[in-house]
């Protein structure tokens, strides 16, 4: 089964911006949407950004504007640009293939105010 490694997170201040990188062990281009998702503590895990094999994207309400999901099948990469990065952003960042049920440990995000 393929596996995705989520990096890139970290520490930074309101404004800011990461660029968060999730790189399978295999090919990716059988999946149709592979998504971003993020989980706070005491909340619910949440949509942040999805992109499926024609290029289509769709994003959360809140990330609109300020994030963008690119995806690169020949490199099993799916990377995410973060900026203008608040300090509600804070989360654990999980790349995966929900279809699948196959998601990645994620990376930690932190903004500070």
């Amino acid at each position: 089964q393929v596996q995705l490694v989520e990096s890139g997170g970290g520490l930074v201040q309101t404004g800011g911006s990461l660029r968060l990188s999730c790189v399978a062990s295999g090919s990716i281009s059988g999946f149709n949407i592979v998504a971003w998702f993020r989980q706070a503590p005491g909340k619910q895990r949440e949509l942040v950004a999805g992109i499926n094999n024609m290029g289509i994207t769709t994003y959360g309400t809140s990330v609109i504007g300020r994030f963008t999901i690119l995806r690169d099948d020949a490199m099993r990469s799916v990377p995410l640009q973060m900026n203008s990065l608040k300090p509600e952003d804070t989360a654990v960042y999980y790349c995966g293939v929900p279809a699948e049920g196959i998601w990645g440990r994620g990376t930690q995000v932190t903004v500070t105010s």
